[in-house]
């Protein structure tokens, strides 16, 4: 396989290195940044610096990452994908739990359409899988939601091969994220599933939710972000990571791992 910076997620032929948002929000991804302008300001930076791939939650914050977007970005650029999630209750920082109900699971979607101000949203990823109700009925129902034109492109988030097969019987699935990185590779097999399928994996937390890696370093040195990420997108074609940062400068730093060398 040809490894190339671009590739086709939800329909759109975009930069592979993409941006998520998770950490705009507060301590334990619990409540307001400490900056919303800040937060804006990054916002507009990485798609002034060329990311098309934007990733998100409804329970980020809750309901603020989205908020944020829509307020930097809207309206919103043609090329640009516009990914967020849902399943998810949240009780406090740091504290999640799955809810896989199919009417929440709608008002889920609802909320997020209103939150990002779009009819449709490009791609919607079930956050987590709800053991406490079938794995048919919780994609069935977003499914029916992608038939009603409100869904452009279906996702799922943290699923091993037996689940991402079932639901594949279910809705045509695009996208995977999972946890991969350097020091976390328990996804292979999930992502050569990918890889014969054509569904594109996003990895989360692609520098370890920033523990691991030091932005200060030189790129060709193994403990740096840039080389983090430049290992990930050389991995696969289908892989689209997501770093996310609070700061400009890290942004910039990581932007420069898809420039060909």
């Amino acid at each position: 396989m040809t490894i190339t910076r671009t590739g086709l997620l939800a329909g759109k032929q975009i930069r592979r290195l993409g941006f998520g948002t998770m950490r705009l929000t507060g301590p334990g991804t619990w409540g307001p940044p400490a900056s919303e302008s800040a937060a804006i300001q990054l916002l507009r930076k990485a798609v002034d610096s060329g990311v098309q791939h934007i990733d998100t939650a409804d329970a980020y914050g809750p309901n603020v990452a989205e908020g944020l977007i829509r307020k930097a970005l809207f309206p919103y650029a043609d090329d640009l994908v516009i990914a967020t999630k849902g399943g998810f209750t949240r009780q406090g920082p740091n504290r999640w739990t799955p809810c896989g109900f199919p009417a929440y699971l709608r008002q889920c979607v609802e909320l997020s359409l209103r939150e990002l101000n779009v009819e449709a949203i490009d791609l919607y990823y079930l956050h987590r899988v709800d053991p406490n109700f079938p794995l048919a009925d919780q994609v069935g129902e977003l499914e029916q939601m992608r038939r009603e034109g409100k869904i452009k492109a279906l996702g799922l988030s943290k699923v091993d091969i037996p689940q991402l097969k079932q639901a594949m019987t279910i809705a045509p699935i695009s996208a995977v994220q999972n946890s991969f990185s350097v020091l976390d590779q328990q996804s292979e097999s999930v992502i050569s599933y990918c890889e014969q399928n054509e569904i594109a994996f996003v990895p989360y937390a692609p520098l370890g939710a920033g523990k691991y890696f030091d932005t200060s370093r030189v790129s060709d040195d193994p403990t740096s972000a840039t080389h983090a990420l430049k290992w990930l997108l050389d991995y696969s074609p289908v892989m689209f990571p997501i770093p996310g940062t609070s700061r400009i400068e890290h942004l910039l730093e990581n932007l420069r791992s898809d420039i060909e060398s």
